[in-house]
């Protein structure tokens, strides 16, 4: 299909541009959305020219309305049997808003008349849609940016701090941010049955942990399945189920200038073994053998565990470590994994510069850089142990998942409910066989959010 580009997405500047990232109109958005929610498409095209020009990227999608938006949401809702919301973050020195934008075909849509959808791949025409309800938009004064922010980082230093890692002490931040971000849209969400939310966050919360946010009795990902896009025209819209695809998992447990990874070879063995799948460990984990593999095989999963960095300033300076380089951000998109595109890489031992945008953008926008469809990583490194734990529950649980958001969700409520646990140097882990683990001696709750809350699906949750 030929799209045009709407939103005058550009990506001619150079990848070491230094952008502004505080100049996006807000407070004029933010100020036309009570009258007219479907005005946080601005917002929207804000922020996709703004990961366009620091990614060099291209649109995948060419909505113009919410309305195509709604669509796109509802044939996604009619081949998974979920009900995906997006939900939009704005924040400026007056308040935060909350925009919820619902599946569902428009009014004056004839039931059974066909609907073409706005995207890059082959047209469809959508039928049998449930008429949409409306966009939603919440105000919240008390959260302006500069608190919203704050409290933000406190949660994550909470969740973060080794001394605190058997403690409650993030409640109360979670708490508070649950309040400001999800209570006020929480009825009209239960309402229309959603049940997976994609969240596009403004700066300073997009690797805010979402599925830790605290009610006062459940985390939010207890209720929800989650994701995080950058912006609706930079995410693919299509579903294909990844059970049974093929998998390559790749990795090093050890490395010249980094720390070692203990837990790697027992993840790739795992992994593959219990999936299916080829596993290619420490000298063997170079770019030539992942192009190679890729162009021969046309593997849909790639699994990474090793070190990746999204560091301050530039594309430059992110980088995932392979066995005898490191690639970095920019270099990614080089990979054969467009065409056709990976369904899922997973980053499984990552770190981000907390607060700083540009690390923001690289995490935010991984799926977008690297050209694949869904990227599952963490914001911080998690601890040999714990990485072993979710990532082996992960895919047992995406075997029979209906969407990628789902496995992950299933996979962080066994920790959270103790089902995946660590037991006298044992991962013990429900129907199946329990892992050794990589640190002997080693003792933790797995079900505090240190060990889980930090992957994050980013680009396409389904």
């Amino acid at each position: 299909m030929n799209i045009s580009n709407p939103a005058n997405l550009t990506s001619d500047a150079p990848r070491d541009t230094v952008l502004d990232t505080i100049s996006l109109d807000r407070s004029s958005i933010l100020s036309g959305l009570p009258r007219d929610p479907a005005q946080v498409l601005s917002f929207d095209l804000s922020l996709a020219n703004l990961f366009a020009r620091y990614l060099d990227a291209q649109p995948i999608n060419s909505f113009n309305t919410v309305e195509e938006i709604q669509i796109a949401l509802a044939s996604v809702a009619e081949k998974t049997g979920t009900r995906p919301a997006i939900v939009y973050l704005i924040s400026d020195k007056e308040q935060l808003g909350i925009v919820v934008i619902p599946p569902g075909k428009p009014q004056g849509i004839a039931q059974g008349q066909g609907i073409k959808i706005a995207s890059t791949q082959p047209e469809q025409l959508i039928t049998n849609i449930p008429i949409a309800s409306a966009p939603i938009f919440r105000s919240v004064p008390e959260a302006k940016a500069d608190i919203l922010q704050a409290t933000a980082r406190e949660f994550l230093n909470a969740i973060k701090e080794p001394r605190q890692r058997s403690s409650n002490n993030y409640q109360q931040a979670g708490k508070q941010l649950y309040d400001w971000l999800i209570a006020p849209v929480e009825a009209e969400l239960k309402a229309q049955g959603i049940d997976t939310i994609m969240f596009i966050p403004d700066e300073g919360l997009r690797t805010l942990p979402f599925g830790a946010l605290w009610d006062g009795e459940q985390f939010l990902i207890e209720k929800f399945n989650l994701g995080q896009i950058p912006s609706v025209n930079l995410v693919n819209f299509e579903y294909q189920s990844v059970q049974g695809v093929t998998l390559l998992a790749m990795g090093a447990s050890e490395f010249k200038n980094q720390e070692p990874l203990k837990g790697v070879a027992i993840e790739l063995a795992t992994i593959t073994q219990e999936w299916g799948g080829k596993a290619l460990l420490n000298e063997k984990f170079t770019v030539n053998n992942l192009t190679r593999e890729r162009e021969q095989n046309g593997f849909v999963l790639l699994h990474l565990a090793t070190h990746a960095e999204f560091r301050p300033s530039t594309l430059k300076d992110a980088y995932i470590e392979f066995w005898n380089e490191q690639l970095t951000l920019d270099q990614v998109r080089t990979l054969p994994l467009r065409n056709p595109p990976v369904e899922l890489m997973v980053l499984s031992a990552c770190r981000t510069a907390v607060g700083d945008p540009y690390s923001e953008l690289g995490f935010a926008g991984l799926a977008v850089a690297s050209g694949v469809k869904s990227a599952l990583a963490s914001s911080w490194y998690v601890s040999d142990v714990g990485t072993l734990a979710l990532m082996t529950e992960f895919y047992g649980q995406l075997q029979s998942a209906a969407i990628k958001a789902q496995g992950l969700r299933q996979a962080q409520l066994q920790m959270i409910r103790g089902q995946v646990r660590l037991e006298r140097d044992q991962i013990l882990r429900p129907e199946r066989d329990p892992l050794p683990s990589p640190e002997p001696g080693f003792q933790a709750d797995l079900s505090h959010p240190y060990y889980w809350a930090g992957f994050t699906l980013i680009g396409s949750p389904w």
